[in-house]
């Protein structure tokens, strides 16, 4: 689980980085989102079994806001709204996992959060949590797998209100845990890269790139929106589950592969990415 060495972590994600926008040759159309066309060579192709899966998890939307089927990204299509980015964030992180570490990279997996290969997987993702709506068997299993070292890492949820319902849903997944700021000295954030008070920026989704009069991409966040990083940790001061508010990784290791989105951004992300993975296979 090393990284591979002669070279430095900053400078072999932006390598990465610049490598995918080669391979997949992303193009500017219309405009952001599903304006940015995916390249046209061929899928990435992962080996069935291996060391690391990308799991994400699928679970019950929100009632009255389920998600209608339609695009979960660029070239994914379906219903729920777990499926946002899919299948490209997926694919793009799990090629830098298997670039930048030592880790040995499965094909990208999704499922129930009541299917038993949850045990299977120390890192799962969820995406949208702020349109969740657990079941009392999905509320049940999850509770299960990250008390027994399972890690789960929830991104891409904006606002009070979603907060106030993701935070709903966590208080029945755990009564009794709150979920607190991570603190800079963390280990999460000094496993493989530092993550420092620079970092602790918006990643922004493409919703929010605007390109200005000079022909530059600049970054234009809802006001009033800081980001935060926040975790539920368990009886042992382990972190069981880091919570992104107000910022999108997804989008970044989404759209790793297009020329368009900030580069530094999708490096910051696959930095928080990294340094996840490694927290839940070593702590």
């Amino acid at each position: 689980m090393k990284l591979r060495g002669g070279i430095s972590g900053a400078a072999i994600v932006a390598l990465a980085v610049l490598a995918y926008g080669q391979r997949f040759g992303g193009q500017f159309d219309r405009g952001f989102g599903r304006g940015i066309e995916r390249g046209e060579g061929p899928r990435i192709e992962f080996p069935k079994q291996g060391e690391f899966h990308f799991v994400r998890l699928e679970y019950t939307d929100l009632p009255q806001v389920s998600r209608r089927f339609g695009f979960g990204s660029r070239s994914g299509t379906g219903m729920g709204w777990w499926l946002v980015d899919w299948p490209d964030a997926d694919e793009h992180f799990s090629q830098g996992i298997e670039r930048l570490t030592r880790i040995h990279t499965a094909e990208p997996l999704h499922f129930r959060i009541t299917d038993p290969r949850l045990y299977d997987n120390p890192w799962v993702y969820a995406t949208q949590t702020g349109w969740w709506d657990l079941t009392k068997a999905e509320t049940a299993q999850l509770r299960d797998y990250l008390l027994k070292g399972g890690f789960l890492v929830v991104d891409d949820m904006w606002g009070e209100e979603q907060w106030e319902l993701f935070r709903d849903t966590m208080s029945r997944v755990f009564p009794d845990r709150s979920i607190v700021d991570i603190v800079p000295a963390d280990s999460v954030n000094h496993m493989v890269y530092d993550i420092t008070d620079k970092d602790r920026t918006y990643i922004p989704g493409t919703r929010h790139l605007r390109r200005g009069a000079n022909g530059l991409v600049g970054v234009e966040m809802p006001a009033g929106m800081e980001p935060a990083w926040r975790a539920i940790l368990d009886d042992r001061d382990r972190m069981v589950v880091a919570v992104n508010l107000n910022t999108d990784v997804g989008d970044a290791w989404e759209y790793a592969d297009a020329p368009e989105y900030p580069e530094a951004m999708t490096a910051l992300a696959y930095r928080y990415g990294v340094n996840w993975l490694l927290y839940a296979m070593t702590h």
